[in-house]
């Protein structure tokens, strides 16, 4: 079974594994579908109406989806790789090792946002960024200039102490729910912060042309399974029967062969390196 691991825990053999996965994904025209499907469903995804990925009940169990439809194509380049997760809230500096040379490369220059270290740089002429939203066809980051500071230990608690799944209207403006403060419409603004704190592509609908994008999602999904250790007798919301979103048994879009029901337990098809435990008084 693919075990997910901390990308602070990866061996030099391991970041260059995943590394060398991500670039003949690249190579080989592949890894830009996943960045058009990306764009394509945060751009449909609104608050008053069809949405499926983003702003919505389904954002959890569509993305765990899409995370998991990566790892198999990275997996079929090289068997022994998976997806690591980025805990923004301990790493949570420019200096942190992911941003190294050896491994995803560092912020921008001042001028352009443009990555000029690591394997995903312009000029190593690898990473072309073909899916854009402007003309430049570079990698770009501006690390902490949108936003100041990632998320806290603290902030995050706060939001995995939240006994219910989601609420209505089941969009960017609900309250109350786990779901739309995970995301970060709502309260502390966790998953949205980390995008905006990355910024250059990471900012935008094709965030997923950076490979930083993967390792952010793996960790929103992890706080998932935390919140699902947490809180056994909460379960996704709605049930049925709602209009423009996902119910429980309802199919996703764009497989139409998965729900929402099928993705609540990630161990059927990874763990984690550290496995979510339940809280003591839920057990």
């Amino acid at each position: 079974m693919t075990v997910r691991k901390n990308q602070a825990a990866l061996t030099p053999e391991e970041k260059r594994a995943f590394t060398n996965a991500l670039l003949e994904l690249k190579r080989t025209g592949r890894y830009d579908r996943f960045v058009t499907t990306h764009n394509g469903f945060i751009m449909s995804d609104t608050d008053s109406a069809d949405r499926v990925g983003h702003r919505s009940p389904s954002f959890l169990p569509w993305h765990r989806r899409f995370l998991l439809e990566f790892e198999a194509a990275l997996q079929a380049v090289d068997a022994s790789v998976s997806l690591p997760y980025w805990d923004w809230t301990a790493d949570r500096t420019t200096r942190s090792s992911l941003w190294a040379a050896d491994f995803l490369g560092g912020t921008g220059r001042a001028r352009d946002g443009q990555v000029l270290d690591g394997p995903f740089a312009y000029a190593t002429g690898k990473w072309n960024i073909a899916v854009r939203v402007d003309g430049r066809a570079y990698l770009r980051r501006a690390l902490g200039a949108g936003v100041a500071e990632l998320p806290t230990k603290a902030e995050v608690e706060a939001v995995l102490a939240m006994p219910v799944y989601d609420t209505a209207p089941w969009n960017s403006s609900s309250n109350g729910g786990f779901r739309n403060n995970l995301e970060g419409w709502r309260g502390a603004n966790l998953h949205n912060r980390v995008h905006v704190w990355v910024g250059g592509q990471m900012a935008t609908g094709v965030s997923p042309n950076d490979p930083v994008f993967w390792m952010h999602h793996a960790y929103v999904d992890k706080l998932w399974a935390e919140w699902q250790a947490r809180h056994p007798r909460s379960t996704y919301l709605p049930a049925a029967g709602t209009p423009n979103v996902v119910d429980l048994n309802d199919t996703m879009r764009p497989w139409n062969d998965v729900t929402p029901a099928d993705m609540l337990d990630h161990r059927k098809f990874y763990t984690f390196d550290t496995e979510p435990a339940a809280a003591a008084s839920q057990r």
